[in-house]
């Protein structure tokens, strides 16, 4: 894959109450801010809201990946015990592999928030040349999330998630993904990190 290659980023809000319109949805429009601040790659993005429904959340990554090619889908919403609660399974069900680290991550940095942390159950899974993260539905969780923590110097306390993402997809295939250091530096071995173009 080339350096200038865009990245296509999937974003899936689930929620029955957003997706019947009961509420606005919060989340979308969080992470489309986030990415505008984090990353410096060209990307742009596919979005859906839909209801807590396992076959629908199911077909729409399903979608996400094999029709539309992203690279990256992250969802929020629906990762709690409740009986409502199916992301995690749907998205188990259409990966060829865990990514477990992500979830324990997610957990680790919520954990210094809130205890109920644990009661997430949050996943992480690679489709074909994708990944696909469960995030927090909450617009401050989901920067933290993806963030970690900091001091208030701004130095790194906790990693966040989104370190890691960029060498994930270098790995599955995807594009280079550069970030603004100041949000989130992305981590790779020296021996994966290109010049910058000049």
């Amino acid at each position: 894959m080339t350096a200038n290659e865009e990245l296509l980023i999937g974003l899936v809000s689930i929620s029955d109450r957003a997706s019947s319109g009961v509420y606005k949805d919060e989340g979308i429009p969080a992470l489309e801010e986030w990415f505008s601040r984090a990353v410096a790659t060209p990307w742009r993005t596919e979005t859906r809201l839909i209801p807590d429904e396992r076959p629908v959340i199911e077909s729409t990554l399903v979608d996400l990946v094999d029709r539309h090619g992203c690279h990256l889908v992250l969802t929020t919403g629906g990762t709690g015990p409740a009986p409502r609660d199916v992301t995690p399974e749907a998205t188990l069900a259409i990966a060829d592999k865990p990514m477990p680290g992500f979830g324990e991550q997610m957990r680790r940095i919520s954990l210094e928030f809130v205890p109920t942390a644990i009661l997430s159950r949050q996943v992480a899974v690679v489709r074909k040349r994708s990944l696909i993260i469960n995030l927090p539905g909450q617009p401050k969780s989901i920067r933290e999330t993806l963030e970690g923590l900091k001091d208030g110097h701004g130095t790194q306390i906790v990693a966040g998630i989104f370190a890691a993402v960029p060498y994930c997809i270098d790995l599955i295939g995807g594009p280079y993904i550069e970030t603004h250091e100041e949000v989130v530096k992305a981590f790779r071995p020296k021996s994966a990190i290109r010049p910058k173009a000049s």
